[in-house]
């Protein structure tokens, strides 16, 4: 069972790990060459015009002043209007309607990294040294070799263009469909308004047919990271298992008279999942902010491709924003983890 009070201690100590990071990417873009406001007027704009945006966003005020000032919107969610990505575009409806992409694919990709890599790893332990093992390895190390993208132009090449299995490139037939987006998630609200027809009209598998184009759609790229996360968590899990069963107390309950496997399942795996949840954690808050070639390649424009564009045409308060997203959903990644280690093993709450 897990505490309040644990919960509690980890919630605050993500107040300094945000307050740095905000820092950081605030004396980041500071110091880095440029102006916003010649960004904002452009380069045939006179000077006086560039002066004058700079008192209207303040940036003629000192930097202290700035910098509070920028605590103080980012404490409220609050990051301005993008320069040029959507010009006069709250960033934080940039965002909202950006993040929902990338959440979407890493978290599909990295349910099929758990599905396929924890079996595997498993099974590779317990097979150690067998064909099983070597095959297992030789998938692993194979998935973790190849590139996205290589990886990623290969499968369309193969499944899309080859064989005509799925799509090449974005997330719906939207030729085809017309979805009004509820959370941007856009296999579950494709989902929903199916779901929302049938109550409605009776049950007509047309209803559901854009929820099976987004489906086809989010396959490949979702495989593509999945099957990345996948060589890592299995290489992580087969290490852990081995070191696992040959532990004393394994040795002893099986010395007691207990089944092979209800050892393995009941006392070798819960303990052996402590480093495996570090891996998946941290291998999900790089998806988050890392999916950017796997976006690129299946053109599904996600905040990892928001955040790269945004660099290139020096659009600071989108830079600031997402820098500062990724931040947050990584630290709440990390609170997840130490959750479930104390949830594994009580005494980490001590």
């Amino acid at each position: 069972m897990v505490s309040l009070r644990f919960v509690a201690k980890r919630l605050l100590l993500l107040v300094p790990v945000l307050f740095g990071v905000a820092t950081l990417v605030f004396a980041i873009l500071h110091l880095s060459p440029g102006n916003p406001a010649r960004v904002i007027a452009g380069n045939r704009a006179s000077e006086e015009f560039v002066r004058q945006i700079e008192r209207e966003l303040g940036l003629d005020d000192p930097i202290w002043v700035q910098y509070g000032r920028f605590l103080a919107d980012a404490a409220q969610l609050e990051f301005g209007e993008s320069y040029t990505i959507q010009r006069d575009t709250a960033v934080r409806e940039i965002l909202r309607n950006k993040l929902p992409v990338t959440l979407e694919l890493a978290i599909y990709g990295q349910l099929i990294g758990i599905l396929l890599g924890l079996p595997l790893g498993i099974l590779s332990a317990i097979k150690q040294d067998t064909l099983t093992d070597h095959l297992t390895r030789v998938g692993a190390l194979s998935g973790i070799s190849v590139p996205i993208f290589w990886s990623g132009p290969l499968a369309i090449l193969l499944f899309a263009q080859f064989l005509g299995w799925f799509p090449t490139s974005g997330r719906i037939n939207s030729q085809a469909f017309s979805i009004e987006p509820i959370t941007g998630v856009i296999t579950l609200d494709t989902f929903v308004r199916g779901v929302e027809a049938t109550l409605s009209n009776g049950f007509a598998v047309s209803d559901f047919a854009p929820f099976f184009s987004a489906v086809e759609h989010m396959v490949l790229p979702a495989a593509t990271i999945g099957i990345y996360s996948m060589a890592l968590i299995s290489r992580m899990m087969r290490s852990s298992m081995l070191e696992v069963i040959r532990q004393d107390y394994i040795r002893t309950a099986r010395a007691k008279g207990q089944g092979a496997k209800i050892t393995l399942m009941k006392h070798g795996l819960r303990n052996a999942l402590i480093p495996v949840v570090t891996v998946i954690g941290i291998q999900f808050g790089t998806l988050l902010g890392g999916a950017v070639l796997t976006e690129t390649v299946f053109g599904i424009g996600g905040i990892g491709t928001l955040l790269v564009q945004a660099i290139e045409v020096g659009d600071y308060p989108v830079v600031q924003g997402t820098v500062l997203t990724f931040a947050f959903l990584f630290t709440l990644v990390n609170l997840g983890v130490d959750i479930t280690y104390s949830y594994l093993d009580p005494r980490i709450q001590q």
